[in-house]
């Protein structure tokens, strides 16, 4: 297997179904990535997304024997072997989580609740329970399901976080980014939703479109509903891009400097909130 990068996310890497290593810029070292979206089908169609052939719609039917299997095997190789040292770059070779990620909205599976109550068998298995986080990244539009927040509450009791979507505060410019119908109300109530039940990040992609950056009205709807979830948020995680899109309209993207980046990151911190900025 070729050395990690930032640069590929590639979700066969390790050659399972469901677990793909990756080196993190935001966990800060490698990352397990449990896709739950091998259809490549998500319920948004972002227009940064690095997945090839994404289609529109939900997880297929998971077999949890098989992510299981995969999982214990893939740590096994971390925990009693020399896999970091083989396939990770230098200065990021440590295990930082366990991430449900991958190709599509990972709380459409419907095994979501079972997946996250395996992830906590296998980490107790391994001594690793607590020790690494437990993450999940979503676009946060399905917290409004009771099984998908009792998964939330029951991933907080694994070590876990979430890491919740939230790229443009105004209709349009959910439209725009994400391909969806904004309603920044609903946003916000499942965002407030999610963070009673489990430590919360809000992750936002900052970029340029058709060279400009979001413009200043932009950034003040999404400046305005920070301020008002600052109390329940863990922080922000602002990032740029740095893999290559792969959606319609991806030639109108490019990267915002770093220096634009971390402009935009002090306007966050003046709420009185952390952020992480990643260019």
């Amino acid at each position: 297997m070729q050395t990690l990068s930032i640069h590929d996310h590639s979700r066969d890497v390790a050659g399972y179904t469901y677990v793909y290593p990756v080196v993190s810029r935001r966990a800060g070292g490698v990352s397990v990535g449990i896709n739950l979206n091998p259809n490549n089908a998500c319920n948004w169609a972002c227009i940064y997304c690095q997945v090839p052939n994404l289609v529109r719609g939900n997880a297929p039917v998971i077999d949890l024997a098989l992510l299981e299997a995969e999982l214990r095997d893939f740590l096994a190789q971390v925990v009693g072997g020399d896999w970091l040292s083989q396939n990770a770059p230098e200065g990021a070779r440590i295990l930082q989580d366990i991430a449900f990620s991958g190709n599509g909205e990972p709380t459409s599976a419907r095994e979501f609740p079972q997946a996250v109550a395996l992830v906590g068998r296998v980490l107790e298995a391994f001594g690793l329970l607590g020790e690494i986080k437990v993450r999940l990244i979503t676009n946060g539009s399905l917290m409004y399901r009771q099984p998908v927040l009792d998964a939330v509450a029951a991933l907080a009791a694994i070590n876990g976080e979430v890491w919740f979507k939230i790229d443009r505060a105004t209709s349009d410019g959910m439209a725009v980014v994400n391909a969806v119908t904004g309603d920044v109300d609903g946003v916000r109530r499942r965002l407030l939703a999610c963070a009673a039940r489990c430590p919360t990040w809000v992750q936002t992609c900052w970029f340029a479109l058709d060279g400009q950056a979001p413009a200043e009205d932009a950034l003040a709807a999404y400046l305005a509903l920070l301020g008002e979830v600052c109390a329940v948020i863990a922080g922000v995680h602002l990032y740029g891009l740095a893999r290559q899109p792969m959606q319609p309209g991806a030639e109108r993207l490019s990267a915002l400097s770093e220096s634009d980046l971390q402009r935009v990151g002090e306007r966050i911190r003046q709420l009185g909130i952390t952020v992480n900025v990643s260019p």
